[in-house]
């Protein structure tokens, strides 16, 4: 296996609370997808919402991938005034969340 090379997804799970309205949460996203645009290592961002017929989502509704160049600049993202400014509207809507990064792996079989 070959790990990607400087290559790092950055992978947000999460649960809205049930008061907050549909309106909110697209404006939300909108904001966490226009940080692409703000912050220089962020190199793009997908979204969706939980679709699995397994039933093991344990309550995470929504799912948000960035790619970063590496993983100083996800400490570039995480420290940047655009991040914190969008993460402290984010947060408190939020009834749960779970943070992963991960260097991609390529599996050669």
């Amino acid at each position: 296996m070959e790990e990607a090379k400087g290559l790092v997804k950055h992978v947000v799970l999460a649960k809205f609370k049930d008061e907050i309205p549909p309106d909110q949460i697209e404006q939300l996203i909108k904001g966490f997808a226009n940080l692409v645009n703000l912050i220089e290592p962020m190199k793009s961002f997908h979204w969706g919402k939980d679709v699995s017929v397994e039933n093991l989502h344990q309550g995470f509704t929504h799912v948000f991938e960035s790619t970063f160049e590496s993983t100083e600049g996800i400490a570039e993202y995480t420290g940047h005034p655009a991040h914190i400014e969008f993460a402290n509207q984010l947060v408190p809507v939020l009834e749960k969340v779970v943070v992963i990064d991960y260097k991609p792996t390529i599996v050669h079989t």
